[in-house]
């Protein structure tokens, strides 16, 4: 094989392993030499050879195999410097390291310097920036902190921890912190990887006892970041070096971002002390998204759509409708609008509100609110701790009366009853005595942020 061809098969690769993961694992690779069918790859530290190898070898083979059938089998040879690499004996096995892969690097080799990239950051989706992360009041902390910490300047939220729903934009901001920390300080060493991840590393490096050049790899970075740290509660010995990696990094004063689907404290068999830790920075909860933040959503996703489908027209509505029906997740918001610009294409029709039910019937199904009435009454009735029989009867009192239209409102958004059977379930009222009291919460909801707030709550704990 020759460095023609080599170059042949790093292109071939750009395009299966995507740029990111490209300029980490792949771009550091040299052709040393092919002989007898084993071709040497020149990697500049054990640790990236190695895990080339162990996620990247078979696909290597299969690229190089394509275009140059000799080659059999790879290796990877390890050195302090591109200017004399020593040649790894040939290995048995297909695309595997040999045992001199795994010894030290040569003196001045670093396990993965800030310099290198080399550290073991998860592939980073190109669409998850802040320019393309919509702002509204459910996640307007979180983006405001988001964009502090990745300025990568001193300390000043440690840990910042991230949690909500799925699909609520956790990972959407842990991506964007991590590209705008490499566009702005590519001076900081980051990793940016899940915590099923971490685990993973852990347990490898328990294998192949390698446990100091993981403490030293992951304790001599300048910013961590965390995904999904739930996943680890209940495995007590990646808890244990967590912790360690933890507490070795803060009193450096590096940065941590962590996120999960829940809050330190809820986060079940999580040990007590790392609870503890998470909670001693700044914890910011990404709200379930409202209205105007979904059809803000839906407003931007429209503009890059219109752009690749020119001459598609929407019909007025749709968003609208859109955004009112599917309310618990962006991700699942996302994907429809997609769809349905791609189905409209195909067919040739405007997207209309006819078109839009057709097409994403089964969606619309799934998104059906499944809560009842009744549940609504008896969540708002405790939640303002007054007896149900009060809230449903006839009393017009002021304390009885605003939970009851609090939850009329609710029954409007959440179920699908028509105000009649509203009106029927809470003491055989009149429709427009609930269209009064719906009318009414909704322009409560704008100037009382107390009722704003119970509405959040309510809504949430129905949903949850």
């Amino acid at each position: 094989m020759t460095q023609e061809q080599w170059g042949q098969v790093k292109q071939q690769l750009l395009k299966t392993v995507g740029s990111n993961n490209y300029k980490t694992w792949i771009e550091p690779l040299e052709l040393q030499e092919v002989a007898d069918g084993v071709a040497t790859l020149a990697a500049p530290t054990s640790f990236l050879g190695n895990y080339v190898s162990q996620n990247f070898g078979d696909l290597i083979l299969y690229q190089m195999g394509n275009i140059n059938g000799d080659v059999r089998r790879i290796n990877f040879s390890v050195a302090a410097n591109s200017a004399a690499r020593p040649t790894a004996p040939k290995a048995d096995s297909t695309a595997t390291s040999t045992s001199e892969d795994t010894a030290s690097p040569a003196p001045g080799a670093k396990v993965a310097a800030a310099s290198e990239s080399l550290f073991p950051t998860a592939p980073l989706d190109d669409r998850f920036t802040f320019d393309s992360f919509i702002v509204g009041k459910p996640n307007e902390l979180a983006h405001a902190a988001a964009k502090r910490v990745a300025e990568g300047g001193p300390v000043t939220f440690n840990p910042l921890f991230l949690y909500g729903g799925v699909g609520l934009g956790k990972t959407h901001l842990m991506h964007a912190i991590a590209w705008e920390l490499q566009a702005q300080r590519p001076d900081l060493s980051v990793i940016y990887l899940s915590a099923e991840q971490f685990m993973y590393r852990f347990v490898q490096a328990l294998r192949d006892r390698k446990t100091m050049d993981f403490k030293e790899m992951f304790r001599s970075v300048d910013v961590l970041m965390v995904d999904d740290v739930q996943f680890i509660a209940g495995k007590e010995s990646t808890q244990e070096e967590f912790f360690h990696t933890f507490n070795a990094l803060i009193d450096q004063k590096k940065q941590i971002i962590i996120s999960a689907d829940r809050a330190p404290g809820e986060i079940a068999n999580l040990e007590e002390r790392i609870q503890s830790r998470l909670q001693c920075g700044l914890v910011v909860d990404l709200h379930p998204t409202d209205y105007e933040l979904r059809l803000g959503i839906l407003q931007s996703k429209t503009e890059q759509y219109s752009a690749q489908y020119p001459g598609l027209k929407l019909a007025d509505g749709v968003l609208e409708f859109l955004a009112h029906r599917i309310s618990t997740n962006v991700r699942v918001l996302e994907g429809a609008l997609t769809r349905l610009f791609a189905f409209a294409s195909l067919v040739g029709h405007e997207i209309t509100l006819e078109l839009t039910q057709d097409c994403l019937a089964d969606v619309l199904r799934a998104s059906e609110r499944k809560v009842s009435v009744e549940e609504i009454q008896r969540q708002v009735s405790d939640h303002y701790n007054i007896r149900l029989s009060d809230m449903i009867g006839p009393k017009r009192l002021r304390s009885f009366a605003r939970p009851r239209q609090v939850a009329m409102y609710l029954c409007k958004q959440l179920t699908s009853r028509s105000l009649p059977e509203i009106g029927r379930r809470f003491g055989g009222r009149d429709h427009t005595t609930v269209m009064h009291g719906v009318k009414r919460i909704d322009e409560l909801k704008q100037q009382d942020a107390q009722i704003a707030e119970d509405l959040e709550i309510l809504r949430r704990t129905l949903e949850g």
